[in-house]
């Protein structure tokens, strides 16, 4: 490991990292992953005969929602302003794939916010699928990519 730790003061203790003096530019970030379902489970989603709702809809919902709560989960994640947030589920032969994109103008990046949109997601599919199939996979979840554009 080099360079200094930004995490951790001298005295080794935690600590989030200032960007009060980081200028604003424009963040843009896209994350994915994959929810593994047989293809009994990917019709009845299809098909819309869970149970619980639409699964799609609901689980776009919930990844949205858990964008704007990324800080109360990632400990030293910073509380930022979200300007956008795309959330897009698509049932194909293996499963579910997820995509979002979340964007912003602030100090600092969005690729955290993306990451936690997809995980929920796929949280949320697999609570609602789960009394017709508990052999879900949640798997491949990764940053694709971020940009970070001067304003």
């Amino acid at each position: 490991m080099s360079g200094k730790l930004t995490h951790i003061d001298e005295e080794g203790n935690s600590r989030m990292v200032s960007v009060i003096d980081k200028p604003h530019s424009k963040r843009v970030a896209l994350a994915e992953g994959w929810i593994l379902l047989t293809p009994k489970t990917l019709a009845l989603i299809s098909d819309q005969e869970i149970q619980k709702g639409d699964v799609l809809s609901i689980a776009q919902l919930a990844g949205i929602m858990a964008t704007k709560k990324t800080a109360d989960l990632i400990p030293l994640c910073h509380p930022i302003p979200i300007d956008a947030v795309d959330v897009r589920l698509k049932i194909h032969d293996k499963g579910v794939h997820i995509q979002a994109t979340v964007s912003n103008v602030w100090k600092t990046g969005v690729e955290m916010e993306a990451l936690t949109a997809v995980t929920v997601a796929a949280l949320t599919v697999y609570d609602m699928v789960k009394a017709v199939e508990k052999t879900g996979v949640i798997t491949d979840i990764h940053l694709i990519r971020k940009d970070k554009i001067p304003v």
